[in-house]
């Protein structure tokens, strides 16, 4: 199996596990920083959808110096610790399994995200011909005088009306030429006391930016669109944003107002059928007018002072936490060549994450009183070889101080590991492992 299909398999494989413990920790922070308003936790949202499409493949980066300092992946005895890892530093371990599986997991899931590519490129197609097919809309009365009033508040102009018969709710497009699109006939039918909470809706999406933001996150997203937990964040990061609009809309009119507006909206607009383009942001998005209606109306007691700011601290710590312990426990993939021979003539090497999970006793090395008092720490690089039974046979220092070497041989020397089977027949294995020595400052 080729290092690209172990690089893909292993970033799969952390996905599976990451992105729920990313979810969590979203659920939790959004929960402690639910008091300083929408806002907030549509930040925690965003960071949760982001890292969920960054980390796993970040995980496959060399984080050995990381894992050193995870409390519960180093065993800190005394002031002073030694740390094996086979090889020159990797995850906890490798999940062997046959080439043949990996290779056909990998190119079924290298076919899944070309499907959810099309689907992206097919998306966007469409916003191209929703634009095409508009008619220009010129606003009236209190209409107009609240798009003049809202343009000027969020300090936005060049900013476009018309109408489709595409769609069946309000709608914003557009990165240079923004465009806010009605439904055909929407203007004579909706409530004109109504149209002020749509204006300043539609107007907030875009004085924040989000049909920008929102391509960015799909296009982050491709790699992880198969996991439904994932989908579960991103429906979070929808909602949260939608409070965030509504919240900017609510302070043009008053929040009790504009909730009332909202209500009478929502039947109107869930009489048409979905406009089926995630891309285009509109005030009928994510489905949760009720959950929407009641953060608004809901009394607020937003915190400040020292006690916003530790709240904040927490949320960042319990975050930074998260992150580490996903990037040091991770898990890698390895398989062996298909061509390699039945036979071979000496011994092969085997990725150190296996070899880790193969070893199954001999001593851990015993930090050298004299190298302790003379507070000489570092690593010890050492190339073993591994007999068919098991045992050490042949073990070579490649680097490290002088006077850690002999420790580190001494144990080594003493390992036993599973006899490692090739086409079901034990052979000789030659692998890596690094002992680190260090004390505390």
């Amino acid at each position: 199996m080729s290092g690209v299909e172990s690089w893909i398999l292993s970033w799969l494989l952390n996905s599976l596990w990451q992105i729920p413990l990313l979810f969590v920790t979203g659920l939790v922070a959004a929960r402690v920083l639910r008091q300083l308003g929408p806002a907030a936790e549509h930040r925690v949202w965003v960071s949760v959808v982001v890292l969920a499409a960054l980390l796993p493949a970040a995980s496959n980066l060399p984080w050995q110096w990381l894992r050193a300092h995870i409390p519960w992946a180093v065993d800190r005895s005394g002031d002073a610790h030694v740390t094996v890892v086979m090889g020159a530093g990797t995850g906890l371990g490798a999940l062997p399994l046959p080439a043949g599986l990996l290779v056909a997991i990998c190119i079924a899931y290298i076919l899944l995200c070309a499907w959810f590519a099309a689907r992206f490129v097919w998306r966007w197609r469409r916003l191209g011909v929703l634009r095409q097919d508009v008619a220009e809309v010129a606003l009236a009365g209190e209409a107009a005088r609240s798009w003049e009033r809202c343009s000027k508040r969020f300090g936005i102009g060049g900013v476009s009306i018309a109408s489709s018969s595409r769609i069946d709710g309000p709608v914003t497009i557009g990165f240079v030429r923004k465009l806010v699109l009605l439904p055909a006939g929407w203007l004579s039918e909706a409530p004109h006391a109504d149209l002020p909470a749509v204006i300043a809706h539609e107007l907030a999406h875009i004085r924040r930016h989000d049909f920008v933001k929102n391509l960015i996150y799909e296009l982050l997203a491709l790699p992880v669109c198969y996991h439904p937990i994932f989908r579960a964040a991103r429906a979070r990061m929808t909602e949260t944003r939608e409070m965030v609009c509504d919240q900017m809309a609510g302070e043009m009119g008053g929040r009790h107002e504009y909730a009332r507006s909202l209500l009478r909206l929502a039947s109107l607009l869930m009489q048409g059928a979905p406009s089926g383009n995630r891309y285009a942001l509109g005030i009928s998005d994510s489905n949760s007018f009720e959950r929407r209606v009641m953060r608004l109306t809901e009394k607020q007691n937003e915190i400040r002072g020292m006690r916003r700011l530790a709240t904040i601290v927490a949320c960042v710590a319990l975050g930074i936490a998260a992150c580490g312990s996903a990037l040091a426990l991770h898990i890698g993939v390895d398989g062996l060549s298909a061509s390699q021979p039945s036979q071979p003539s000496g011994p092969i090497a085997v990725s150190a994450r296996i070899m880790q999970g193969q070893r199954i006793g001999g001593p851990n090395p015993v930090y050298p009183p004299d190298a302790k008092k003379a507070r000489i720490q570092g690593k010890v690089l050492l190339n073993i070889v591994i007999g068919k039974d098991g045992t050490v046979k042949d073990l070579t220092v490649v680097s490290g101080p002088a006077a850690l070497q002999d420790s580190s041989q001494d144990a080594v020397r003493q390992w036993t590991y599973k006899p490692f089977l090739l086409n079901g027949e034990p052979v000789e294995v030659t692998t890596t492992v690094t002992v680190t020595y260090s004390l505390k400052k």
